[in-house]
């Protein structure tokens, strides 16, 4: 089916009589006939559900259809997109293990990489998404796991050359995870360039109305993990928390990577997004396809006007014609990229807060990606806890303004700003 078709009835296909709409599933618990049944699910014998903690029949639609909408063999919902980059790194390091990782990435997910997971020793090594073949090579170790960056990279909009990293990791013997939540699939499916896993806030453009917290992962099923057994224990050496089951045998490259995050992730983390929110996640599915060409026309105008004025010293879209990364854009994201654009006020930071203050439309938020346009400054909010030297590696100066444009109309927008400009 085409990405339009499958963002409405994508993951979910009801039996005569069954419910049109996924059924929300508000149980915490499920009921079994006898205490062998149930044994057989703790076992992985059969499928099914017995905790919501784990699995829940309204998030494994929705899952899905992302799934699908990804191009990928299998997938789950997170709390979070914090949660759902967390378990996918997780999921395949381990204390003494290391991850190469661009360093242009969400403030949230770099401080995550560079800071949390050290503290469960696993280190990392961060590269700038133009950098050299020699500077990406320098970076892997022996004990490099896995390598991490985003389809558009939050808040600095570089556009990662998913194919020369997924070459990269593949060379090494480990998996490139993208996190797509900018252009969401209807824009760019990281997976038929080369990435191996692929992640979302569906927080995002996917809920689009910032109505649920959510995360997804989908696993493309194509990484062979037994091909690199050595590396991957996890993986490929029996679990004795689940009676000694090889997940990569078990469950093959389609399944291993989705069914372990579930069975002991989710299991021991209990990280599990609420069947309302997935609910919530799957309506604003139902019109992504239709959103996203809007966010972008939005996003795109917005971008030249700023462009052409002189109180605006740069501005980053990856959609526009002299953007450091608009031949990657071309290449990843012909049918647009997102709305998200990033811009510098000539004025430095005092300038980029007297702008903010007098916008009408676009509300000053710590939000991005849905309905109604929303900004905020990155150096003050979500990139706070970075050092200057972390924030240039991120593309991030005091004078960016990160604004998402949402879906209103053309003309309103380009007029607020305006205005704004003209008090900045």
């Amino acid at each position: 089916m085409s990405i339009d078709t499958t963002c409405v009835q994508g993951g979910y296909r009801p039996g005569n009589g069954e419910p049109r709409q996924v059924p929300i599933i508000q149980s915490t618990t499920f009921k079994y006939d006898t205490s062998e049944q149930m044994g057989r699910l703790f076992d992985l014998e059969d499928s099914g559900y017995f905790y919501t903690r784990l699995q829940n029949p309204t998030n494994d639609h929705v899952a899905a259809k992302i799934a699908e909408l990804e191009g990928g063999t299998a997938g789950m919902l997170t709390s979070s997109g914090q949660a759902a980059n967390f378990f996918a790194l997780f999921n395949i390091c381990e204390a003494g293990s290391h991850i190469v990782a661009s360093s242009a990435i969400y403030g949230g997910s770099f401080n995550l990489i560079a800071h949390t997971m050290a503290k469960m020793g696993i280190e990392s090594t961060f590269v700038a998404p133009d950098c050299t073949e020699e500077e990406l090579e320098a970076a892997f170790r022996p004990n490099t796991r896995a390598v991490f960056g985003e389809t558009i990279a939050n808040p600095a909009l570089a556009v990662l050359d998913i194919e020369r990293f997924a070459a990269a990791a593949h060379a090494h013997g480990v998996p490139l995870i993208v996190d797509n939540t900018f252009p969401t699939p209807v824009n760019c499916r990281p997976i038929e360039w080369g990435a191996d896993i692929v992640t979302h806030s569906t927080t995002k453009y996917m809920d689009g109305h910032g109505a649920g917290v959510g995360g997804a992962i989908v696993d493309s099923g194509n990484f062979d993990w037994m091909a690199h057994a050595d590396k991957f224990p996890g993986l490929t050496t029996p679990d004795e928390s689940y009676h000694g089951i090889v997940y990569a045998e078990k469950f093959g490259r389609e399944g291993a990577f989705i069914t372990k995050a579930t069975s002991q992730l989710m299991r021991d983390f209990g990280s599990i997004q609420s069947p309302q929110n997935a609910f919530i996640l799957n309506l604003g599915l139902e019109s992504l396809h239709v959103r996203m060409p809007q966010h972008c026309k939005n996003g795109t105008a917005v971008a030249e006007f700023l462009a052409g004025s002189p109180k605006v010293s740069g501005v980053r879209y990856p959609s526009l014609a002299g953007d450091p990364y608009h031949e990657l854009a071309q290449k990843y994201l012909p049918n647009g990229s997102c709305g998200v654009v990033s811009f510098e006020l000539a004025g430095g930071r005092e300038a980029a807060e007297r702008f903010m203050a007098a916008l009408n439309i676009a509300a000053i938020e710590t939000h991005v990606a849905d309905a109604r346009t929303c900004c905020l400054h990155p150096a003050s909010s979500t990139h706070r806890q970075m050092t200057d030297e972390e924030l240039v590696a991120a593309g991030i100066s005091p004078a960016m303004v990160r604004m998402s444009c949402g879906l209103e109309g053309t003309e309103d927008l380009v007029a607020d700003i305006a205005q704004a400009l003209d008090q900045a």
